[in-house]
């Protein structure tokens, strides 16, 4: 099993968004970045577990956990022109960007924030603190997985 962090922001798509869905289950659409696209598409397996991060807000941080349902699949958003994440070059035939599905497991107990994930010593290697790192999705590691939800209780 594969651990990720996946970002969204929660005035587009949060936590409580995903907790609504029909059987609390939602694609993950929208990605346009290719190293982000080549994890969802390559790597990320049925079964693998996801923290949601809400990102571009007033506290970003670590709010949730999330199950791949579905591994990937053309992202269908890429096809439509009245949609925001239309790409005129992505076609059915050969498609330039896919997709996972999701299926929300639980929130955590508190938002475990970017500031204090900053401050931890142990997760220096995290890609989401790494300088210049911008992307929506990234890989986590067993061990980082596992210090991260203990920060839940601190």
């Amino acid at each position: 099993m594969n651990y990720w962090l996946m970002k969204s922001e929660p005035d587009t798509f949060g936590i409580d968004d995903l907790f609504n869905r029909p059987e609390q289950t939602e694609h993950w659409d929208g990605v346009r970045n290719y190293q982000a696209r080549n994890m969802m598409r390559d790597d990320m397996k049925i079964g693998d577990q996801v923290f949601f991060y809400h990102s571009n807000c007033d506290e970003p941080g670590i709010v949730g956990i999330m199950q791949v349902v579905r591994e990937s699949y053309p992202d269908f958003t890429a096809f439509d022109p009245d949609d925001k994440h239309f790409d005129p070059k992505s076609n059915p035939d050969k498609p330039t960007w896919y997709m996972v599905d999701v299926k929300f497991v639980r929130k955590l107990s508190r938002n475990i924030s970017l500031r204090e994930l900053k401050l931890k010593t142990e997760l220096a290697d995290l890609a989401l603190l790494r300088r210049g790192n911008r992307l929506s999705i990234m890989p986590v590691n067993a061990e980082q997985w596992d210090f991260i939800l203990g920060l839940e209780k601190a």
